[in-house]
């Protein structure tokens, strides 16, 4: 009798020990019952029947991540490229995961694959080198819409690498350089035509501060001739008043002062080298002894004013 309760004791413990699960943070389980899906284990400690029921599959609900590897592209215009990428994906449904298809993560990666040359294959070399934010974003609005009835969310499909021929990479790179060229002669141009135009602008604005120096030097130029006819006028009359008063002395300024003017045109002519002119001194002389009186009397009036 103590050996037959002692031995249901022992069963009763090893059953507990069977039909107790504990399912680590971050996972899931699925049970099954005579080899049919009955529910799931979450996180934390869990019981089954022993013997009837056992634990069916093990999935991970984390986020995960799968490489792609390095395959071959025809594009659009038939230049052969070497793509790799990778994939992240989420569980979000453990039974769906489990199956709804076999081997998840070979289908994910064989999905990824057969989509990235559908995708790159249909555009062409320089749209794959400049355009990769889209190919991610159709290659992952393709593979998650695909991959949602296994219950898994594909967060992201990002192309790690795209790697042309060597042929290809030296085209490019003499295209580019001949790019830079272009550029580098265009801006050489555009400088030598600005340093043109700023060179005309200035010349430009000195040609036109020296027309207005010489029209104001012209201006008063002009207005000192004025000034000195105006002056000429005055004494002209003054002389002509004298001359009406009878005054000598006043006659004798006027011609003393042609007198003059003529010996300085003649002493200031380039090609007269010696003048030999015949003159009478004492008539120079008397004339300006007459300037002298004129002179005086002028400035005896303004002292008696």
């Amino acid at each position: 009798m103590d050996i037959l309760v002692l031995a249901l004791l022992v069963l009763a413990v090893v059953l507990v020990v069977l039909g107790a699960k504990r399912v680590p943070q971050g996972m899931e389980y699925t049970v099954e019952r005579f080899g049919r899906y009955t529910r799931t284990l979450r996180p934390g400690l869990n019981l089954i029947v022993p013997v009837i029921d056992q634990i069916g599959r093990r999935q991970n609900m984390m986020e995960q991540v799968v490489d792609v590897p390095s395959q071959e592209v025809i594009t659009r215009d038939n230049a052969m490229v070497r793509v790799d990428g990778v994939v992240f994906f989420q569980v979000l449904d453990a039974p769906k995961a489990s199956y709804e298809v076999n081997d998840l993560f070979r289908a994910i990666l064989n999905l990824t694959m057969t989509n990235i040359r559908t995708v790159m294959g249909s555009m062409d070399l320089d749209e794959l080198l400049s355009q990769r934010d889209h190919i991610n974003s159709r290659l992952l609005a393709v593979v998650d819409d695909a991959t949602t009835p296994w219950g898994i969310k594909v967060t992201r499909i990002e192309i790690k690498d795209i790697a042309p021929p060597r042929d290809l990479v030296d085209a490019m790179a003499r295209q580019m350089k001949a790019e830079r060229d272009k550029r580098a002669a265009i801006l050489e141009a555009e400088g030598m035509r600005q340093s043109e135009v700023l060179k005309a602008e200035g010349e430009k604005r000195a040609a036109i501060l020296q027309a207005e120096g010489d029209k104001e030097a012209a201006f008063r130029e002009a207005e000192a001739r004025e000034r000195l006819a105006e002056a000429e006028a005055r004494a002209t009359e003054m002389v002509s008043q004298a001359i009406a008063k009878g005054d000598l002395n006043a006659i004798n300024y006027f011609v003393a002062q042609r007198y003059t003017q003529a010996l300085e045109k003649i002493a200031s002519a380039e090609n007269e080298k010696v003048i030999m002119v015949p003159l009478e001194a004492s008539s120079l002389i008397g004339s300006l002894a007459g300037i002298g009186e004129i002179a005086k009397q002028t400035l005896g009036r303004k002292e008696t004013e």
